[in-house]
């Protein structure tokens, strides 16, 4: 056996690994945050309901033009609201997706981590 045994084997591989791992749950948090900031909008008829949704996915708003409350067609109403809140949902969730792959692209070293 060599004179001192292993050099810069095992152990520095482990600690290589250790410094991707905090970078990576920095990483993590940092998109955590931003997307927890974010807001999404997603409008349906043309701009007659728009929902707003926060990337926590709490409804922030939803704004109807007084255009299309139509007393006749409730059902119609009903059916823009659901499209606009569904529509906003996607966009958060869709972003979501987006910074995770983006996250576990840069992973490597940790085949199977997620």
């Amino acid at each position: 056996m060599a004179k001192g045994g292993f050099r810069g084997g095992y152990g520095g591989n482990q600690m290589n690994m250790m410094r991707q791992a905090q970078k990576m749950q920095q990483d993590f948090l940092k998109m955590q945050e931003e997307l927890e900031s974010s807001s999404f909008e997603f409008t349906a008829g043309g701009g007659a309901v728009k929902a707003t949704v926060s990337g926590t996915r709490q409804f922030s708003s939803i704004e109807i033009d007084p255009e299309v409350v139509d007393p006749e067609d409730v059902e119609m109403l009903q059916d823009l609201i659901l499209a606009a809140v569904n529509g906003a949902l996607k966009m958060a969730d869709d972003k979501t997706s987006e910074s995770m792959s983006k996250l576990q692209g840069g992973m490597g070293g940790f085949p199977g981590l997620f």
